[in-house]
């Protein structure tokens, strides 16, 4: 070969190792994210934010593939199935009851969650510590504080003497949260009215079929699909002039009376770590759980005073936030 075809061959090997090189550190990952809606899109803004927070940018970095299922555990499988059909590099699940239906619904994936219940207890992963699988994520405390939500209840409502709840009887979550809520209404001597919907569309029968007379208030237990109908129980509840407690802030300022739970933000935010660390090739299973005890009491005045209800100054002393 003589030299005139050595550099040409050269300079071709150059450019092309140059190419690849560029299209490596081009690369823009695909995560695929699956709602349930409503409050659930303040995690997707914490993701969003976090992301940013770590120098990672979306367009540029990252594309966020959004998969609203709209409270359809059928359409979170569904939308999983999709997702991991089209390879995309990783999903992201908000609300444990999207995560167990995401992981049913997949093989290979990494996930990366936010669960509000405790995702050893209902087999996400294997430990906190060692999650030991392709799910990881944040862990933020919602379930485990549907008793409380019942003591701040009774608190402002001294003479509740029965609370009403709806949620789908297949979500694992739900069964917990439904758990914790039966054990403290036992022990503040309140009936806890569980009303079983398997679907948005039952359970928006189940409103309209509500009377005011069937119970002193509602209160939520842990249900996306519940959560995405947020907006017509509230609703529902002024009309009847029933209090209601949710665990959700969002819904408290649409309307809502109270709510006694995580910052859904915060939990989307912590979660970018695990993102981008799964995406820059570190495996899921060394990745360990992390946790947000972050929960906040919040009030809305002007709710109370459309339902005729007067909050007693011991919850208002209490109330991280006041809504006027």
């Amino acid at each position: 070969m003589n030299k005139k075809s050595l550099v040409l061959v050269m300079s071709t090997a150059l450019l092309a190792f140059l190419h690849a090189a560029d299209a490596q550190q081009a690369k823009v990952h695909r995560v695929g994210v699956i709602l349930q809606g409503g409050p659930w899109y303040a995690m997707l803004d914490g993701l969003r934010d976090g992301l940013r927070e770590l120098g990672v940018v979306e367009g540029k970095h990252l594309v966020l593939e959004i998969r609203d299922t709209q409270g359809d555990l059928a359409a979170v499988e569904e939308a999983a199935r999709s997702l991991e059909r089209h390879q995309v590099d990783l999903i992201f699940t908000a609300a444990t009851s999207v995560t167990v239906a995401a992981k049913r619904a997949t093989a290979t994936t990494p996930i990366v969650f936010c669960a509000g219940t405790d995702p050893t207890s209902i087999g996400l992963v294997e430990s906190f510590a060692r999650p030991g699988g392709r799910l990881t994520g944040v862990y933020f405390r919602s379930t485990e504080l549907t008793g409380k939500r019942l003591e701040i209840l009774r608190e402002t409502l001294p003479k509740l003497r029965r609370v009403v709840t709806f949620y789908n009887p297949s979500n694992p979550s739900a069964q917990e949260s439904a758990k914790e809520g039966r054990e403290a209404a036992r022990l503040l001597g309140v009936d806890f009215i569980e009303r079983h919907v398997t679907s948005v569309e039952r359970l928006q029968a189940a409103l309209r079929a509500l009377r005011a007379r069937d119970a002193d208030a509602y209160v939520a237990v842990s249900d996306a699909m519940v959560d995405n109908q947020g907006q017509l129980l509230i609703d529902t509840a002024k009309a009847k002039r029933l209090p209601t407690m949710f665990y959700a802030e969002s819904l408290v300022r649409k309307g809502g009376l109270a709510s006694y739970g995580p910052d859904f933000h915060e939990a989307g935010r912590l979660s970018a770590k695990h993102v981008q660390r799964i995406l820059a090739g570190t495996n899921p299973k060394d990745l360990p759980v992390e946790g947000t005890d972050r929960v906040a009491l919040v009030v809305n005045l002007k709710t109370a005073k459309q339902i005729g209800l007067k909050i007693p100054q011991i919850v208002l002393f209490r109330a991280d936030t006041v809504i006027e």
